[in-house]
């Protein structure tokens, strides 16, 4: 600020030797302008962040030089309050909430796991990494692998954590990774596709099946495979794909393959295969078998998924697809995607200086048993509703009885309520219909993993439904 005024003095000083005594008294009145006009400024900027509770707690930088998966060197979250149009004041997205008003439509339709957000933030930096702007260039992490794409640092942690919680064997198993577990059910139905065949194959799946599979099959088109429906229904020869979703979505029950002639193959979606939805009671031993990021960490929006194949032949062909598709998968995700399921299986590893207050799995559970107790709650005090019951069974993971709390509650209308859809959407909680799974619409799929803030609004207004 000296060196402007100091700059602009000598240019006064010049103009009074040129004979510019009036422009000398014109530039001080400009001076004394600007400097009033600062101090406005400055005074109006410091109301503001006053006025609207900002600290410099609430505004934090950070700069780091660290190599791709080292920590930053500080703390980048913070936390605020949200303050409504209407003067309600909100948890701020420090604790992973937003405000909602009481009038507001809940959207429970989609699957989105932002219920993990508050262990996620409280790990701060132990998930945090930086990855340098010459670093992870290269399209290829590994050649002489399978998957020339995978990173080695997500491979490892993928075995690390299956082998901790017990629930896939990847012992003599390829690694495929995939945008997703959506772009390796493609993948899968590519690569188990007859490429001689004359007809497209079969795929099936047991209703209520997952809502997606058959708008996922039949989108491209595609020659070498189509949509046949029900697995339950199946009665057509020749050969086949069953899709067994265990835990199941949407209802949550634990799946085996239906059709029982040969000349089929079987694709294992285990998304919800995690101690936090299901007891762990045996570890799984497929052919194939599709595992997702977004449902056994929460980090849906790192679209990352993989698959666990025993076929060599499978899993290359899995590969070419992904190849073909989007030449590869995103480096940059697969080396943040290893250091939270490294974060993940530290935080629940059996030491002496373990927490287990911190544990992943036992947060998830403990959350989720609540949340269901709470939906039961609310469908008992409302008497319009009713929910699948499940039978508690023994998981080898936390070794004791549990009971199933999966990610999707199943809920049915029930009475003279033709589309339970509709019916809720009326009271503003928007939820899918049993139509896309192959189901009665008295049925609707609603999603367990919302904020804490939209759960407790919807049990609250499920409960005060009546017939």
């Amino acid at each position: 600020m000296s060196k402007k005024v100091s700059g602009k003095g000598v240019e006064g000083d010049q103009k009074k030797k040129d004979g510019g005594t009036s422009s000398s008294k014109k530039g001080s009145f400009v001076m004394s302008l600007n400097h009033v006009l600062i101090i406005s400024l400055v005074l109006n900027v410091g109301f503001f962040f006053n006025h609207f509770g900002f600290n410099q707690s609430t505004i934090t930088t950070s700069s780091s030089t660290t190599v791709c998966g080292e920590q930053p060197s500080k703390e980048t979250s913070s936390s605020s309050s949200l303050v409504t149009e209407n003067g309600g004041v909100g948890v701020g997205v420090g604790d992973g909430q937003k405000f909602l008003p009481s009038d507001s439509v809940i959207n429970l339709d989609h699957g989105d796991p932002t219920m993990y957000e508050p262990f996620w933030r409280k790990m701060g930096d132990k998930a945090t990494i930086v990855i340098p702007g010459w670093q992870c260039m290269s399209y290829f992490s590994d050649i002489n692998k399978v998957c020339w794409f995978l990173e080695p640092d997500f491979a490892q942690e993928i075995i690390r954590l299956h082998k901790l919680v017990g629930n896939a064997n990847t012992e003599d198993r390829y690694i495929v990774v995939g945008t997703g577990s959506t772009q390796l059910f493609q993948a899968a139905l590519y690569a188990l596709s007859p490429s001689n065949a004359t007809d497209p194959i079969s795929v099936v799946s047991a209703a209520p099946y997952y809502s997606s599979y058959p708008s996922v099959t039949d989108f491209l088109k595609s020659g070498l495979y189509r949509w046949a429906g029900d697995a339950y229904t199946f009665d057509e020869e020749g050969p086949y794909i069953e899709l067994v979703t265990s835990p199941n979505n949407p209802d949550g029950f634990s799946r085996e393959s239906v059709v029982k002639r040969g000349g089929g193959t079987l694709v294992h979606d285990l998304a919800y295969y995690w101690p936090q939805y299901t007891p762990l009671t045996s570890m799984t031993d497929h052919e194939l078998m599709l595992f997702t990021v977004s449902k056994s960490t929460g980090h849906a929006g790192t679209r990352l998924g993989w698959a666990l194949v025993k076929d060599k032949a499978v899993a290359k062909k899995m590969t070419k697809y992904i190849e073909l598709n989007t030449i590869g998968v995103s480096k940059d995700s697969q080396l943040r995607a290893a250091k939270i399921l490294k974060t993940l299986t530290d935080s629940c590893e059996i030491t002496e200086k373990t927490d287990h207050t911190e544990c992943f799995f036992e947060y998830g559970h403990l959350i989720m048993a609540e949340r269901w107790q709470q939906l039961r709650d609310a469908v008992k005090r409302s008497g319009v509703f009713s929910l699948p019951q499940f039978s508690p069974d023994f998981c080898n993971y936390k070794r004791t009885v549990t009971e199933p709390h999966p990610a999707f509650a199943w809920l049915r209308c029930e009475g003279e309520v033709q589309d339970c859809e509709s019916f809720l959407k009326g009271h503003k909680i928007l939820t899918r219909s049993g139509r896309h799974f192959g189901e009665d619409p008295k049925y609707v799929r609603v999603s367990m993993l919302d904020r804490n803030e939209a759960f407790k609004l919807f049990v609250e207004r499920l409960s005060s439904i009546h017939s």
